[in-house]
C-alpha cells in the first residue's frame, strides 16, 4: 500500500540507450536502424550530430556502408534541449565531440518522456575512454557494445589504432587514418609505432 501512494503513474519518463565500440564496428548502421524502426512506428523523430562530423554530409548521417538518415547538426549540447522539444526519440551520433554537458541533457530529456539513443566512441585512439561516453554509459538504462573485425587478426576489434602520426585528440578519418584492432595486436601496434626501429621479439602466437 505505501508503494502505491508514494509512485507517480501518471509520470512518464523515457530512457537512455547507448551504442558504443571502435571505428567500423557499426554503431552509427545500428543508430539508423534504430530510428528507421521508430519513424515506421509513426513516431516523432530526430537525429543529431556535432557540427565537427563532416566527413560524409554537412547534414546526414552516414554509416561506413553508405546507409543514411538526415540529420541537424549541432554546436553544443545544450542546443539539444531545445531541438528535441516535441520528440519522442531522439538520436544522438558521434556523441563523444560534444562537451560534457550532453550527460545531464540527455539525462533531462529522458526524464521528459523522451527516447534517447546515443552512439559513439568509447575509447580514444590511445585507448583511454572518450569523452563523455563513460557517463552517459554509466546513466543509460540500456547499453550495447558493437564490434569491428581486427584487420590483423581477424579477431573482434574494440580498439581504434590512429596510423597517422598525430596527438590531436580530434582527427577525423577513416581507413586511410585508423583500423580496428584487437587488444593484443592494438598494444603490439602501439609498441612499433612508439618505437619503429626496434623490432618486437614478442611471440607471434599471441594471434
Amino acid at each position: 500500500m505505501f508503494l502505491e501512494n508514494t509512485v507517480n503513474h501518471k509520470e512518464q519518463f523515457g530512457w537512455i540507450e547507448v551504442i558504443c565500440g571502435s571505428m567500423f564496428s557499426g554503431k552509427t548502421e545500428e543508430l539508423i536502424r534504430r530510428l528507421k524502426r521508430a519513424k515506421f512506428a509513426k513516431q516523432r523523430v530526430e537525429i543529431f550530430k556535432p557540427t565537427i562530423d563532416t566527413r560524409y554530409h554537412d547534414d546526414m548521417v552516414v554509416s561506413h556502408d553508405s546507409n543514411e538518415i538526415r540529420s541537424t547538426p549541432v554546436e553544443s549540447a545544450s542546443m539539444l534541449r531545445i531541438l528535441a522539444q516535441g520528440c519522442d526519440v531522439i538520436g544522438i551520433d558521434e556523441a563523444q565531440f560534444f562537451d560534457d554537458e550532453i550527460v545531464s541533457v540527455c539525462n533531462d530529456l529522458a526524464n521528459n518522456g523522451i527516447r534517447v539513443i546515443v552512439a559513439g566512441l568509447d575509447m580514444d585512439f590511445k585507448g583511454n575512454p572518450f569523452g563523455p561516453m563513460p557517463a552517459l554509459m554509466a546513466t543509460a538504462e540500456y547499453v550495447t557494445k558493437v564490434h569491428a573485425v581486427c584487420t590483423r587478426t581477424g579477431n573482434l576489434a574494440n580498439y581504434s589504432f590512429r596510423k597517422a602520426q598525430n596527438d590531436k585528440l580530434v582527427l577525423l578519418g577513416e581507413t586511410e587514418e585508423y583500423e580496428p584492432l584487437s587488444r593484443a595486436a592494438f598494444f603490439k601496434a602501439m609498441r612499433e609505432q612508439a618505437n619503429p626501429k626496434k623490432k618486437d621479439k614478442e611471440d607471434d602466437s599471441l594471434f
